[in-house]
């Protein structure tokens, strides 16, 4: 009884987080709209790249930025060679409260002019598409689409999180956007300059949106723009990368107002004991139907299934998934629960306090697990071109980025 207790109240939690998360695509996203025209064109853009020495990782990022973006900074902690791009090394003697990414953050703020419109931030490992403007908003949010590097489990946790990640689209009518993703998100400069990185966290993205959303009265817009970035290579680089994620939002959260505490909670708690939906689903069948809650716990758990498979599903569409491959990735969405809920649960018992650098690999590395790319494909790319294969058709695009099979 106590563990059908135990279990009943988790789905409960999650069961409250799932409303919330229906609420803002099927309400609160219906403000957001996809924007033919921008306000603002790739010359008021200026690009910066952070990276700590992964030089041939970067080339393919740099190698993707298009054309019409002339100032493209590379961020970096040790000399390098970019083509295309202007590298600053952040010095050793440079001090402030911000460690690691954001001591580098508020270095490039500190010192580099920028006399755009925005500064659009990319992480090292970003390969960007489909990038032609910015709308008029103090912090705009590019989509993501995590690309294959070698671990299919890795590869099916995200898409499970790119559908679950749908709720951004709702994220313009909240004051706190929830999180934010610091690998394609373009700022105002002169917001930047006014409210700076020099904090302590590890979580450098979602600390900005939090503190100028409490600071000032800020817009936020997302573009779907799905820019590519790399899933982790490995189960042990995704742990440690989803235990930094959760760490650094829970030790943050004295930035949230008090209203918003409880939902915050409730989503962390939910991510990190999500493996028990599947869980409810294996044993519930097994408990006496006589006592109230187990009776009440076959039901939720299995409408509760049916919101992981939801979120898969938007996973897949968000991906341009072909038909015939949705049912492999619906049946495998209990261990992506599973294994996606490690790094968070393991942020909730043990947290971090530093931060940590996800691997990634090089574009040839990518190239050689694309079967439809051929070295130099990524290099090859220039701004407006088709990058990894993409098609006319959109609905082709899926072809790229299986998993199922590697040269």
């Amino acid at each position: 009884m106590l563990f059908a207790a135990v279990l009943g109240v988790v789905l409960v939690l999650y069961g409250l987080s799932a409303l919330w998360w229906l609420f803002e695509v099927v309400v609160l996203s219906r403000g957001w709209r996809r924007d033919s025209e921008f306000e603002w064109g790739l010359e008021d853009v200026q690009i910066r790249i952070l990276t700590v020495d992964a030089e041939q990782v970067v080339q393919g990022t740099v190698d993707t930025v298009p054309d019409a973006i002339d100032d493209v900074r590379v961020i970096a902690e040790k000399p390098m060679q970019i083509d295309g791009a202007t590298v600053h090394v952040v010095p050793d003697s440079f001090e402030c409260a911000a460690t690691n990414k954001g001591r580098a953050l508020e270095w490039a703020s500190r010192t580099l002019s920028c006399e755009r419109e925005y500064v659009c931030y990319l992480d090292e490992d970003t390969l960007v598409t489909e990038f032609t403007g910015v709308p008029d908003a103090d912090i705009v949010q590019f989509t993501e689409r995590p690309v294959y590097t070698g671990s299919w489990l890795a590869y099916c946790c995200e898409v499970f999180r790119v559908g679950y990640q749908f709720e951004q689209f709702g994220f313009h009518r909240l004051r706190y956007p929830l999180y934010a993703w610091g690998g394609g998100v373009a700022i105002r400069s002169s917001l930047e300059d006014q409210l700076g990185w020099d904090v302590e966290t590890i979580t450098e993205d979602t600390n900005f949106v939090w503190r100028a959303a409490r600071k000032y009265d800020v817009t936020f817009r997302v573009v779907d723009t799905r820019f590519r970035n790399q899933a982790p290579p490995s189960l042990k680089a995704m742990f440690r990368q989803r235990r930094r994620w959760i760490s650094g939002s829970l030790r943050d959260d004295g930035i949230l107002p008090l209203s918003y505490r409880p939902l915050y909670f409730t989503r962390v708690f939910a991510w990190a004991c999500s493996p028990a939906i599947p869980i409810a689903l294996l044993v519930s069948p097994f408990m006496p139907g006589t006592v109230a809650l187990p009776s009440v716990l076959d039901p939720l758990s299995i409408l509760l299934g049916v919101v992981l498979v939801v979120y898969i599903c938007c996973g897949l569409w968000a991906y341009r998934m072909r038909p015939l491959l949705w049912p492999v990735f619906m049946l495998a969405t209990p261990i992506a629960v599973v294994l996606h809920a490690v790094g968070a649960a393991w942020g909730v018992l043990s947290p971090v306090d530093e931060f940590e650098v996800t691997e990634k690999v090089t574009p040839t590395t990518l190239e050689s697990v694309h079967p439809s790319l051929e070295n130099g494909d990524i290099a090859a790319h220039n701004g407006t071109e088709r990058l990894l294969g993409d098609r006319e058709s959109r609905s082709d695009e899926a072809d790229i980025e299986q998993p199922l099979v590697q040269k």
